[in-house]
């Protein structure tokens, strides 16, 4: 059975000489893996490049159900990137949003409203002029709401803490260490209730973004059973000290 989709590079592994099994994230089928022959052979009617991590596309695709690895008919690009493999800033931000959507969704099964979401936030992130350096957070909060596990917002202005473990704001501090002191919480507050565009115009401290990000993957790792660990958010750190 032939299947139509867009669908969004996860990860992409060498397979023989010339062949690439490819985890995708598809907007009719949920994550599937693909292997695609002769990728890197002369005679390849794909090109390899469009099967690089993060890449957005449009496929035809063979659709067995109970079959881990299917195989593709046709890979054609949904949006060719201009500035992201060219931006280190962006390209290192990109490969984060890429790991982390990759260790947090393991559904075979479609899911249109996360699909679109992340396909909309990588076309995004490529056509950012200003507020690059803020768009990780944005996402990494964002991304919770499809995940199912969306943070409480602040109902009062005493609340000056925010609790990891219950996922919400709180006048007191927690007991335990899981939680983002005063000013971790009310950045917590202004990226669940700001638009993009307000966060991309704000200036926010390098060193308060590293730490309230460490807060954000812990924060994950109590809400997703056995999350991997995602390494990807030290290289960004390095990026993002420059």
């Amino acid at each position: 059975m032939l299947a139509k989709t867009k669908g969004i590079v996860f990860r992409s592994l060498k397979y023989s000489e010339s062949s690439l099994i490819v985890d995708i994230y598809t907007e009719e089928l949920g994550l599937q893996s693909y292997i695609i022959s002769g990728v890197r052979s002369k005679k390849s009617t794909v090109n390899a490049s469009l099967l690089q991590v993060m890449s957005l596309l449009d496929l035809v695709v063979y659709n067995k159900k109970g079959k881990d690895l299917n195989r593709t008919k046709e890979v054609k690009p949904a949006l060719v990137y201009r500035s992201i493999p060219f931006d280190i800033v962006k390209s290192s931000i990109g490969l984060f949003m890429v790991e982390l959507a990759r260790k947090t969704i393991k559904e075979a099964e479609s899911n249109k409203e996360l699909f679109e979401f992340l396909f909309n936030s990588f076309s995004m992130l490529d056509e950012l002029e200003i507020g690059v350096r803020n768009f990780h957070l944005f996402f990494t909060v964002r991304l919770t709401a499809y995940l199912g596990f969306e943070p409480a917002k602040r109902s009062t202005t005493d609340e000056h803490y925010f609790d990891l473990m219950s996922g919400g704001f709180t006048t007191t501090k927690p007991a335990h260490f899981a939680y983002m002191e005063e000013k971790l919480a009310d950045l917590m507050d202004l990226l669940q209730k700001k638009s993009f565009n307000e966060i991309c115009a704000m200036k926010l401290d390098r060193q308060l973004k590293h730490v309230f990000l460490d807060k954000m993957m812990l924060f994950y790792q109590f809400h997703i059973e056995n999350m991997a660990t995602i390494n990807s958010p030290d290289v960004l750190r390095e990026v993002l000290n420059d």
